[in-house]
């Protein structure tokens, strides 16, 4: 089975960086996407959605750091769902969150202040590492090679 989000959005909110007690970073924030069509009638029309994100480690630091209300995002990540109890209604409660395993900041290199390249991504465990050094504008480090491109 596979439980796989892949989102591109802007950032509703600066993120919120805290640490548990372990010490571990866990950074959340909100990611606006939308959805474009035309209706029966011809009309033009807009959807937007709203998804709680959590992002953990040294890319929730990263994300604490580079990441701004308003910048564009490429994000993959799971599903998970909470439940708990309201301890006033004892009412169920439920939230839907997407964590992320790794992000990459799209835009130009102005729009995220202080990030070097700009274009970098964050990741967990395996995969492209986040280019510090400056890498190229969307690029996960560095140019690619002619047997890196795909056609």
């Amino acid at each position: 089975m596979v439980n796989k989000v892949i989102l591109i959005g802007n950032l509703g909110k600066d993120p919120e960086v805290r640490s548990t007690p372990s010490g571990q970073s866990v950074a959340s924030f909100s990611l606006a996407t939308s959805r474009r069509w035309k209706d029966k009638s011809g009309n033009r029309q807009e959807e937007t959605a709203w998804h709680n994100i959590k992002v953990w480690g040294k890319q929730a630091e990263i994300a604490g750091q580079y990441l701004k209300k308003g910048k564009q995002i490429y994000l993959e990540g799971r599903i998970e769902y909470q439940t708990w109890e309201d301890r006033q209604s004892g009412e169920k409660k439920y939230r839907t969150e997407i964590v992320c395993d790794n992000f990459q900041m799209l835009g130009s290199r102005g729009d995220f202040e202080g990030a070097g390249g700009g274009g970098g991504a964050a990741t967990a465990g395996g995969g492209p590492s986040y280019d510090e050094g400056g890498g190229g504008g969307g690029h996960f480090g560095g140019e690619a090679d002619d047997d890196d491109i795909p056609f």
